[in-house]
Order: C-alpha cells, then sequence, then structure tokens
C-alpha cells in the first residue's frame, strides 16, 4: 500500500510536471516572486503546510491537498480551504479564502474548488 508521500511522487508529481508544472521544496527565504509555474512543495500556510503550493508568476493561485491512493479526495478539499484562509500573505481576499483555486487529489481523481466566487461548488476534474 501507498503512503501518501509515495502517492505524491509516483502519482501527482509526475501529471503536475506533465502539465508543465515544476516541482520545488518549499524554502522561507526565497519570496514567492522567485517562483513562475511552480508548485512549491510543503508550502508554509498560517493554518499549517499545504501538500503544495501553486505559484505562476511570482503569484500564489492554488493549493493542492494530496492524499493517498486508498483515500478519496472530495472530503479532504476542506482541508485545502483551510490552508487558503491562512495564507494571509497573499494579497487575494475572496471572502476570507486568499488562495483561489483549491484542488485535492489521491493521484487518480482530482477534485477542484474555484472559491472565487461564494456560489461556486466543488467538483470532480479528472
Amino acid at each position: 500500500m501507498e503512503s501518501e508521500r509515495q502517492t505524491r511522487k509516483r502519482r501527482i508529481d509526475p501529471k503536475l510536471k506533465a502539465s508543465h508544472w515544476k516541482i520545488a521544496p518549499h524554502e522561507e527565504v526565497k519570496p514567492l516572486s522567485w517562483y513562475a509555474d511552480t508548485g512549491i512543495e510543503e508550502f508554509s500556510t498560517g493554518n499549517g503546510p499545504a501538500d503544495y503550493g501553486l505559484c505562476v508568476d511570482g503569484r500564489l493561485l492554488g493549493i493542492v491537498e494530496a492524499k493517498k491512493l486508498t483515500l478519496g479526495p472530495q472530503n479532504v478539499l476542506t482541508q485545502a480551504e483551510r490552508y487558503s484562509r491562512g495564507a494571509t500573505g497573499n494579497p487575494l481576499n475572496f471572502d476570507g479564502f486568499r488562495v483561489p483555486f483549491l484542488y485535492s487529489t489521491n493521484g487518480e481523481v482530482i477534485w477542484f474548488h474555484d472559491v472565487r466566487h461564494p456560489l461556486n461548488r466543488s467538483r470532480k476534474v479528472a
């Protein structure tokens, strides 16, 4: 049985890379402006580390919560929501959410929630 870390390395990292994301370890000393199209591993938030923070042109726009293959990702979007609320250094703010695009995945199934509008609902995208 795969651990969450194994699922990230074997299933999630390759899918992010295939979608043209770079994967980088989190480094407190580097500002977000240093990252372009990068999934930052163990991204620090005020509510704990997100598995990945997705940065585009130095802006934190996405959070990915990873789970091991045996867990369904739909019910863990709440973790990504919590991390989004904890990203207080991010200048964006959508009714308390500081990161607009939230994902949860076990490497096979992906759920997505766009929190920019309160009526948006989460949905399975893969």
